[in-house]
């Protein structure tokens, strides 16, 4: 019995130091704002605001009478049909990417030697080029550039590094071809949104490393950077965030401890890799 408790606990101190030294990454408390900062004070939300928050209420009423196995269909659905183009001219042209369905966006008198891969957001389980569409005819207006949109495999039908990878291979790609076939590109840019500025980030890291043409410019928007779940926000924001509330409501709820061993097995990578975790990463270089 001695010796059975003894390899018990020896098992769980290696799970232990497994989780603390290798899954979490390195402590970044020293980057938290102290605690009641606030960015902006008595600055009253706009009515563009007030607009998409009541539209997120009702997605999050609508979704409670949709059966839990059909959650991401329905979610994938509902996206895609959310933001309409409405930019008058915009040409759309649908064309396969070294394998990776995308298409390019152009509006009106834009350059297409001027290149500019999007990596739509959707927390890696849903979103496409047909949902970011208003704004990758937006970023194609204001960058004066071919906007490529890519159809990134998502999960859970395909693994994290699938879509990494797809987007690796489109970025490749788009060095040397444009809307009108194949010709280099005079400028590259390189952006997304929430888990689309993830890999926004990754994506120029890996670029670097590869040794191949950077980008002019990348933007990623609202990103998200830690894939071990280990800021505050987290739970400090589970009230006032509207979107992302309510999903990370049930994370909360659920060890941190838990979440690294799920999120290492889920992702077949560490949560702390800065290939999906950014932040522990080096962009400075």
């Amino acid at each position: 019995m001695t010796e059975f408790l003894v390899a018990a606990v020896a098992v769980l101190v290696v799970l232990w130091l497994i989780q603390i030294l290798y899954l979490r990454g390195p402590d970044l408390r020293a980057y938290d704002a102290p605690v009641g900062q606030r960015h902006s004070i008595n600055v009253p939300p706009s009515a563009e605001h007030l607009a998409v928050v009541k539209s997120l209420g009702g997605i999050a009423g609508s979704l409670q009478n949709v059966p839990r196995s059909q959650h991401i269909a329905w979610l994938r659905k509902y996206m895609d049909n959310a933001f309409p183009l409405d930019e008058e001219g915009t040409r759309i042209t649908s064309v396969d990417v070294a394998g990776v369905p995308a298409e390019w966006v152009l509006a009106p008198n834009a350059d297409p030697r001027r290149r500019l891969l999007y990596i739509h957001g959707g927390a890696w389980t849903m979103g496409s080029p047909k949902s970011h569409r208003r704004l990758t005819a937006k970023f194609s207006d204001v960058a004066n550039a071919a906007v490529l949109a890519i159809d990134y495999r998502l999960m859970p039908e395909n693994p994290r590094i699938a879509g990494i990878e797809d987007c690796r291979n489109a970025y490749r790609w788009m060095l040397e071809n444009g809307p009108d076939g194949a010709a280099p590109a005079s400028a590259v840019f390189v952006a997304g949104d929430s888990a689309g500025g993830n890999m926004t980030l990754s994506l120029i890291a890996w670029i670097r490393d590869q040794g191949l043409r950077a980008p002019n410019a990348a933007v990623a928007l609202s990103p998200a950077t830690d894939a071990s779940l280990g800021s505050p926000s987290l739970k400090d924001n589970l009230e006032t965030d509207p979107m992302l509330g309510p999903l990370f409501k049930a994370l909360a709820r659920i060890p941190r401890s838990a979440l690294l061993w799920g999120g290492w097995f889920q992702n077949r990578m560490r949560p702390s890799h800065p290939v999906i975790s950014p932040v522990f990463g080096d962009l400075t270089r």
